[in-house]
């Protein structure tokens, strides 16, 4: 492996805001610094929510400009990675059909029970393991059957190909994105050719897998003149789901270890060689998602901080940490609310709606904000118990130790309830991990990193973290637990 010191940039885009992070990587070095943070706000049109991809687009131009001018307008290669499912459409000049669908746009309500009339929901888990997910790409599809765009598309990008795509004139899809469609086959780690048959989906519409370390391309004339950058730079293909690059960049010293990437959403499982097709891993609606060099992310998505980030804005925004440290002075568990229930994907009037779940229940009413933050993070901690604990179970796959990365590292008072509901030590951090999987993508296919082990190796050694100690017996935790179960 090489010793020079080799810039790279990483675009992240997650649902609320995109990043583009300059990562610098030598032979036992990794520094990470943000270049540019720009907003990422879906836009309600008439005919429903959609993504606003130009704008986005025009922030990563503008991240790759500033990165550049940071480093003398040299970058040793850039990737992308973003959130999962959504995707746009391009007709046969490449132009782009319209702004991509949000996954929370209403028009796959209902549509699931269709798809199962033709593919019954067992044999779907069992041919593509993907949990049931309204917005999941299939049932998207599914729902744009008859739509003048699909009929007129003769390509389909998910969002980070799309914008690698814009970047290099080279379509591709990545594999670990892909296989967020419901249409991947996790044994094979290719498209699951019966399914799409059946269900009528041209396969056609994809370009070509590609996995993570793949080039991508180089970035085109325009894109250096527009960013100032020296070319050629090439575009590496990344772990481009923020949550299989997050999960790269789990620090982790062995294989007993759960993680949790935490921020919109908590995802919460673990690492594994080969997936879990079980009856009853589809019953506990686990999905077995595609990780690097042949791993398997075995995971449930849970709501997470969206219900935070929600009532933060209905509260006008107030000072978060002053939140934290009140809702810290709650008594814990005192009211709980199911944090996968699909009644708060929807956005608006969060803390009504929490409130109004709890009532309805028969629990005590959070009525202040400190008392429904409590109710969230204490919903949060129990639903990351709940995964931890039936992921072990159904891989038969014990753990010593809980990883949580992401944005929710930052949240202390999440961590340590963490901790105390699943009764083992959580190491929390990095903060950035999906910007840092994705780095350390790039790194390791120009030489600087060796494996996976050498990669978690760097990163506990680079990176700060915080470890938490669960504190008490999970007694109270279980008992919460059966308050929901028995609902």
């Amino acid at each position: 492996m090489g010793t020079a010191v080799k810039t790279f940039a990483a675009v992240d885009l997650g649902a609320s805001s995109g990043r583009v992070m300059v990562g610098r990587v030598g032979a036992g070095s990794l520094e990470l610094t943000e270049a540019h943070r720009f907003p990422n706000r879906p836009v309600r049109v008439p005919e429903g929510l959609r993504w606003d991809v130009l704008s986005l687009y025009g922030g990563v131009l503008d991240g790759l400009r500033a990165a550049g001018a940071g480093c003398g307008g040299r970058l040793d290669s850039v990737g992308i990675d973003s959130w999962a499912v959504d995707y746009g459409l391009l007709d046969a000049d490449d132009a782009l059909l319209g702004n991509p669908v949000h996954y929370r746009d209403a028009r796959t309500e209902g549509v699931a029970e269709k798809v199962w009339a033709t593919v019954p929901a067992a044999e779907l888990y069992a041919a593509t393991g993907l949990q049931y997910a309204p917005f999941n790409t299939l049932y998207q599809l599914a729902a744009a059957r008859s739509s003048a765009q699909l009929a007129q598309a003769r390509r389909l990008l998910l969002i980070p190909d799309l914008l690698t795509y814009w970047l290099t004139g080279e379509p591709g899809t990545e594999l670990t994105n892909a296989s967020t469609t419901q249409l991947i086959d996790p044994r094979t780690r290719d498209w699951a050719y019966d399914v799409a048959a059946r269900l009528g989906i041209d396969l056609e519409l994809f370009a070509p897998l590609r996995q993570p370390g793949d080039p991508a391309g180089l970035l085109r004339q325009r894109v250096l003149e527009e960013t100032g950058l020296t070319g050629p730079v090439p575009v590496t293909t990344v772990g481009s789901h923020d949550t299989a690059s997050a999960v790269a960049a789990v620090p982790a010293t062995g294989e007993r270890f759960a993680y949790i990437c935490t921020g919109t959403w908590s995802l919460a499982g673990l690492e594994l060689d080969a997936p879990v097709l079980t009856e009853a891993s589809r019953a506990a609606n686990f999905t077995n998602e595609l990780g690097l060099d042949g791993t398997v992310r075995y995971l449930r998505n849970i709501m997470g901080l969206w219900l935070l980030q929600e009532c933060v804005r209905e509260w006008g925004e107030p000072d978060l940490g002053e939140l934290l440290r009140a809702a810290g002075e709650v008594p814990a568990l005192r009211s709980v609310v199911d944090a996968g229930d699909a009644a708060f994907l929807a956005p608006g009037r969060m803390p009504e709606r929490i409130a109004g779940a709890c009532r309805e229940s028969g629990q005590p009413v959070p009525e202040t904000p400190a008392e429904i933050t409590r109710c969230i993070l204490d919903s949060l901690a129990l639903a990351h118990r709940r995964a931890v604990a039936e992921a072990q179970a159904l891989a038969d796959h014990p753990v010593d130790v809980v990883h949580v990365v992401g944005g929710g590292t930052r949240n202390a008072l999440l961590c340590q309830l963490t901790a105390d509901a699943c009764g083992l030590p959580v190491v929390a951090g990095p903060a950035e991990a999906a910007a840092l999987g994705n780095v350390l993508v790039q790194a390791r296919a120009q030489g600087l990193v060796g494996d996976r082990a050498a990669m978690r190796g760097l990163l506990a050694r680079t990176q700060p973290l915080e470890r938490y100690e669960p504190r008490g017996d999970t007694a109270a935790w279980r008992a919460a637990e059966a308050r929901l179960t028995t609902r």
